[in-house]
C-alpha cells in the first residue's frame, strides 16, 4: 500500500492572475522593465477574464507604487539586510503585503495565495521563508504597524514611508509647494490610478467622436476625453485616427501650437509620439511643414505610426544646431526625471536619483543650445518637461535666459484655456496632478529676437 504524500509535497497551485502579477513585478524590479508597457502586452496575450485582469493590474501597479511602504515593514521583520535576501523573496513578499494592507483580500487568502506563487517560482524553502514573513505581517493590523510614525518629527521621513516616495522627491515637492499639507496631497494622488485619456487628432477625429463612444470631455484640453475602458480596443485608436495621451501633455502641444507661427515646425525629441501626433495634425490643418526627430530607431518607428506621413528623422537632437536647416518653431520635450507622471509610471520613483538629475539637466542644456541655433529669427522655442523639479524647470529657464540673450520669454497666459487656474509659474505653464488632474507638465515659451 502506498502511503499518502505529505501535503507539503503537493504540487503548487498558484492562481494564474497572481502568478502573472509576480512575473511582471519581477520583470520591472529586476530587469528594469516598464510597467506601462509590460502590463497591457501581458494582458492582451493572456486568457484571463476581466476580473482577473483587473486584479493583475492593481497588483502590479499598486505593489510597485507602494513598495517603499511595504519595504519599511519587511525591514522590521527580517533579521537580514535586503542585500542578503533573494530579490524574488522580496518581490513576492511585497505582493503579499500589498494584498494584506492595500486591497480587500482577507489575510488568510493573501498569505496562502502568495505562498503558492512563491512555491511555484522560488521553491519550497524560500516559500517557507515568505510564509513566515507574511504571518508576522498579519500578527498586527495595518494601523498598529504605522502607529509609530505619528511620533515621527521629520516630515520628509514620515511622508516618505506613508506615501512610498524617495525622500529626495519629497524635498523637491516642498521646494516648490512650500506647504506640507499640499505636499501630502501631491504624494497621495501619485498613488491613485489614472483614468486613460483619449486625444482626437484634427483631420482624423473630433472630440465629438470620442464623446459618442461614451468618453467624457476633458476639462481643459480642446481635444481630449476620459475613457474608463481599454483604449486599445477602440476602432478609432486601432486605426490611428485618435490616440491615448494625458491631458497635460495635450495642453503642452496645444499651447505651443497657439504660440508657434511660421511655416516649419520641429519636434526635436518626439518619441514615443504623443505630442508629435497632435502637433502634426494641427500643423497640417494650417499648411505648416512638420518634422519629428527621435534618437531611438524603435521610438522613431512609433512616431511614424501616428504622424500620418510627416517627416520623421532619426538622430541626436544636439546635432540640429550644427546643421543648415532652420525652423520657425521648435518644441524640445526634453528627457527628464519623469517626476510628473509617477501615477502612470510608478517604477520611475525608484529608478531615478540625484545623479540622474544632474546628467539630465546637462543634456537638457545641450538640447536647448542646439534648438536655439536651429531657430529662425522671430521663431518660437518651447521647452517642456514632465517634471515639476526646480532644476528641470525654473532653474533651467533662468540658465537659458542668461546664456542665450537672443531669446526673450513669452508668457503662456494668452494661450491658457479658460478655467485653468494656478498654472502659471513665472510665465511658464506648471501643472500639478493634485490641482489640475493632469500629469505635472511644464512648458516655457521663448522667442528669438529679430536683428
Amino acid at each position: 500500500m502506498v502511503e499518502p504524500r505529505h501535503k507539503s509535497f503537493r504540487s503548487p497551485k498558484p492562481e494564474a492572475s497572481r502568478l502573472l502579477a509576480f512575473d511582471l513585478v519581477s520583470e520591472v524590479n529586476q530587469n528594469e522593465g516598464y510597467s506601462n508597457l509590460l502590463v497591457p502586452q501581458a494582458l492582451s496575450a493572456s486568457s484571463l477574464d476581466d476580473r482577473d485582469r483587473s486584479l493583475v493590474t492593481e497588483l502590479v501597479y499598486g505593489t510597485i507604487r507602494m513598495q517603499g511602504k511595504h519595504d519599511w515593514i519587511l525591514k522590521q521583520i527580517s533579521d537580514r539586510p535586503f542585500s542578503e535576501i533573494d530579490p524574488g523573496i522580496i518581490d513576492v513578499a511585497r505582493l503579499g503585503i500589498h494584498q494584506i494592507h492595500e486591497m480587500r483580500v482577507p489575510d488568510h487568502a493573501a498569505v496562502s495565495s502568495t505562498v503558492e506563487v512563491a512555491r511555484k517560482r522560488l521553491g519550497e524553502s524560500k516559500a517557507s521563508f515568505v510564509n513566515a514573513i507574511l504571518r508576522n505581517v498579519v500578527r498586527k493590523s495595518k494601523e498598529e504597524w504605522f502607529e509609530p510614525l505619528q511620533q515621527e518629527s521629520d516630515p520628509i521621513n514620515r511622508l516618505s514611508i506613508l506615501y512610498s516616495h524617495p525622500e529626495w522627491i519629497i524635498s523637491a515637492y516642498f521646494d516648490l509647494l512650500k506647504n506640507w499639507d499640499e505636499v501630502e496631497q501631491a504624494l497621495k494622488v501619485n498613488n491613485e490610478p489614472a483614468t486613460p485619456t483619449l486625444v482626437s487628432w484634427p483631420g482624423y477625429s473630433t472630440i465629438e467622436d470620442l464623446v459618442s463612444l461614451g468618453a467624457l470631455p476633458t476639462e481643459f484640453s480642446s481635444f481630449g476625453a476620459h475613457w474608463k475602458g481599454n483604449p486599445g480596443a477602440l476602432d478609432l485608436v486601432k486605426s490611428r485616427k485618435a490616440g491615448v495621451q494625458d491631458e497635460g501633455s495635450q495642453l503642452v502641444a496645444e499651447i505651443f501650437s497657439k504660440a508657434a507661427q511660421g511655416s516649419s515646425w520641429l519636434d526635436m525629441c518626439a518619441g514615443p509620439g504623443g505630442k508629435a501626433a497632435l502637433l502634426s495634425s494641427l500643423a497640417r490643418d494650417r499648411s505648416i511643414s512638420f518634422t519629428a526627430n527621435e534618437i531611438s530607431n524603435s521610438r522613431a518607428e512609433l512616431v511614424r505610426q501616428v504622424v500620418h506621413g510627416s517627416q520623421v528623422l532619426v538622430g541626436d537632437g544636439r546635432d540640429f544646431g550644427k546643421g543648415e536647416i532652420k525652423y520657425d518653431a521648435i518644441l524640445i520635450d526634453a528627457p527628464c526625471t519623469g517626476l510628473g507622471a509617477l501615477r502612470r509610471r510608478p517604477e520611475v520613483r525608484w529608478r531615478r536619483n540625484l545623479q540622474d538629475l544632474r546628467e539630465l539637466t546637462q543634456l537638457q542644456r545641450e538640447l536647448i543650445s542646439s534648438g536655439v541655433s536651429a531657430l529662425n529669427q522671430g521663431g518660437v522655442l518651447g521647452y517642456a518637461t514632465c517634471s515639476p523639479h526646480l532644476a528641470e524647470t525654473s532653474i533651467q529657464v533662468a540658465d537659458l535666459l542668461r546664456t542665450h540673450p537672443e531669446l526673450e520669454q513669452i508668457s503662456v497666459d494668452p494661450y491658457l484655456p479658460p478655467g485653468l487656474k494656478d498654472a502659471n509659474r513665472a510665465g511658464a505653464l506648471s501643472l500639478w496632478t493634485h490641482k489640475h488632474g493632469t500629469d505635472a507638465m511644464y512648458l516655457a515659451l521663448f522667442r528669438r529676437r529679430s536683428g
